[in-house]
């Protein structure tokens, strides 16, 4: 597969989201089609396939720049050997989602929301998965009768008033099977929430079409998380993308990871940022890295992360700015983690300091 010279031209059905899922590049062969290999880096690259599937739709790897090793597109989506390099704290299950999984499927672990993972399957295997100890691991989705069962536990827990559909990737679903599920879960009464969590619209954009907007729009309300982690990702299809589903009425929010290498400064943290807000896309969690299995290279300090958000603070929009949370190890949920701008405080009064590092007091009510 070439890519380089007009792909629209040399591929008549390019925009054809079937054909870009149908082709994808799989292994170390079929990618070297399309971006330069060593014999020994299509060596390492199937050495990582025994441990995690890889998965690039064409539209992504014409991102790639070919000339850079260390392009933040390409260490995205191409397996690194550094991958098979075990860290100590390692987990296969970071988040604890097993231990709060009362049947197959669903994670319910807050009061009033159920994770409700519906597929294994992505249209592309991002290098830095969270749920690599499954996802990718089968071409399959929820099966009927484990669907049932999910929305039997729904459906008897009243107290769950918002559910994420997520997987995996549930926009890789066709949309009569994704209809199905949307519609189970709307079915409920006390559910008044359905979210989407997404890649679709960052590596596979051509995915959003009339048809699954309609059927969407037939559910609200609906809201869609995606998840651009760089504003090279930020294309003119992902722009039209996005402006499809904003335009149907959809909100559509973003969660980035904070990976090294790839978005670990707030020059290129703030061109995201600021180019998704044009995008009319809310910036909504930035992520810090997870303990999954082979990650590793990927994750960098907390204090890089805090060091960003506060060079971000007050230099742009407050909207623009996500909030940094810790999916805390062993299932604790998303801890927020910020600059302290408090410096001291007492009945009389509390002392702050503002972005630029000027000091402010607040005087306590009397």
């Amino acid at each position: 597969m070439n890519l380089k010279n007009g792909p629209r031209t040399r591929y008549p059905r390019w925009d054809d989201w079937k054909w870009q899922f149908a082709n994808r590049i799989t292994n170390a062969e079929a990618l070297s089609k399309v971006l330069p290999l060593t014999d020994c880096e299509k060596a390492d690259i199937g050495e990582c396939l025994k441990s995690f599937r890889m998965a690039i739709t064409p539209y992504y790897a014409s991102l790639i720049d070919t000339t850079d090793p260390n392009d933040p597109i390409r260490r995205q989506c191409v397996p690194s050997i550094e991958e098979t390099h075990p860290c100590a704290n390692d987990l296969q299950d970071p988040l604890g989602e097993l231990k709060d999984s009362p049947v197959p499927h669903v994670v319910h672990r807050y009061p009033d929301r159920a994770l409700f993972l519906v597929t294994l399957r992505c249209s592309m295997y991002c290098r830095h998965c969270t749920r690599r100890r499954v996802v990718g691991e089968e071409d399959r989705s929820i099966s009927e009768k484990a669907l049932g069962t999910a929305i039997a536990y729904i459906r008897k827990h009243e107290e769950i008033r918002d559910v994420l559909v997520s997987g995996g990737d549930p926009l890789v679903m066709s949309t009569e099977k994704l209809e199905r599920i949307i519609s189970s879960i709307r079915s409920i009464p006390h559910v008044d929430i359905v979210r989407i969590g997404t890649r679709v619209p960052v590596v596979l954009p051509m995915r959003i079409t009339n048809e699954l907007l309609q059927m969407l729009k037939k559910y609200q309300p609906i809201w869609i998380n995606t998840h651009f982690n760089h504003p090279r990702e930020l294309t003119e299809d992902a722009a039209a993308a996005c402006t499809k589903i904003v335009d149907a009425g959809i909100p559509l929010g973003n969660q980035s990871v904070l990976l090294k290498g790839i978005n670990d400064d707030a020059e290129t943290m703030k061109r995201l940022l600021l180019g998704l807000v044009h995008m009319r896309v809310r910036p909504y969690y930035l992520y810090q890295c997870d303990l999954s299995c082979g990650i590793g290279h990927f994750r960098t300090t907390v204090e890089k992360g805090i060091e960003i958000m506060h060079e971000l603070t007050g230099n742009i929009s407050g909207y623009a700015v996500p909030k940094y949370v810790i999916d805390a190890p062993g299932g604790g949920g998303k801890i927020p983690i910020n600059y302290e701008y408090v410096l001291s405080r007492n009945d009389k009064e509390v002392v702050m300091e503002n972005y630029k590092g000027e000091e402010y007091k607040y005087p306590q009510p009397v």
